[in-house]
């Protein structure tokens, strides 16, 4: 309940200021992907600025979380080493308390009388 309430606190102003932001920015501008014809570019896209800033936003965000990804590859390869730790481990302590099972203590070996002649 809790977190569906959250949700909408930040979902629903969210949303508004999308959809704000989008209205007050239709105009189209044109965006030149060539550095050094600028009077004449050779490939140029004319699209409204609100698809653009949103288009930008969302390759800041795939460019944000790829560079994350890959400065904690060194904190990932520690937790998998650990955690094969931590398995040979626990293998290790289940075979010592299956050996421990199996082999009785060794007060508890019966105990065999002498042969009667001797």
């Amino acid at each position: 309940m809790f977190r569906k309430i959250v949700t909408a606190v930040i979902v629903v102003p969210l949303a508004v200021i999308l959809v704000a932001l989008a209205v007050a920015n239709r105009q189209a501008v044109t965006v030149s992907f060539d550095p050094f014809s600028s009077a004449d570019p050779a490939y140029a896209a004319t699209l409204p600025l609100f698809i653009l800033i949103f288009v930008l936003v969302i390759a800041g965000v795939i460019i944000g979380g790829i560079a994350s990804w890959l400065r904690q590859a060194k904190w990932r390869r520690t937790a998998q080493r650990l955690d094969a730790d931590v398995r040979a481990l626990h293998q290790e302590l289940e075979a010592l308390r299956r050996r421990q099972t199996a082999t009785p203590a060794p007060g508890a070996y019966p105990v065999i009388p002498p042969p009667a002649g001797s």
